[in-house]
């Protein structure tokens, strides 16, 4: 099983504000929940305090500086490495953020799930700059969220070139 960054950002790269999402669109949220489930999410220390809580019925693991950091749902790791490591064998391995963890995991990665949001949205966090000319895209379909007003694509890429 690869390692796969799942991301939800807006066309200028926004993916987060004051540590939540500057957006909800339902439909989102439950294409990530049915990817991760039953898999391993790994994530920053940033990302696991604006969650609040483990991800039910996922392997979690958060990425921190502090090594004794009681997480109570899940391990901690100091690297990427570290855990991508320590996630077990025979399921996918999501990275779920925040920028500096999806920096370091594009190095890694082999698939790329994006929510692209069609309109540039201000926040304080963005995803990194993505040179696309490795990846492929796999599959790419359009939405419109009623509620929320906003169109928004969910586009899978694959890296042509193996790492």
């Amino acid at each position: 099983m690869g390692i796969t960054i799942i991301v939800a950002q807006a066309q200028n790269r926004t993916i987060g504000n004051n540590g939540t999402l500057p957006w909800h669109l339902s439909a989102d949220l439950k294409r990530f929940k049915q990817l991760t489930t039953g898999n391993t999410v790994i994530m920053g220390r940033k990302t696991w305090d604006s969650i609040g809580k483990p991800l039910p019925n996922r392997h979690n693991i958060v990425i921190t500086r502090s090594a004794n950091l009681p997480l109570k749902g899940a391990q901690t790791a100091s690297t990427l490495e570290a855990a991508i490591h320590m996630a077990p064998e025979g399921i996918e391995k999501f990275i779920i953020g925040g920028a500096e963890i999806y920096k370091l995991a594009l190095l890694l990665a082999s698939t790329i799930e994006m929510t692209l949001i069609h309109k540039e949205v201000s926040g304080d966090t963005s995803f990194p700059d993505v040179d696309f000319t490795n990846w492929q895209e796999l599959g790419n379909t359009q939405h419109h969220d009623e509620t929320s007003g906003l169109s928004y694509s969910f586009i899978t890429y694959q890296r042509m070139i193996a790492r």
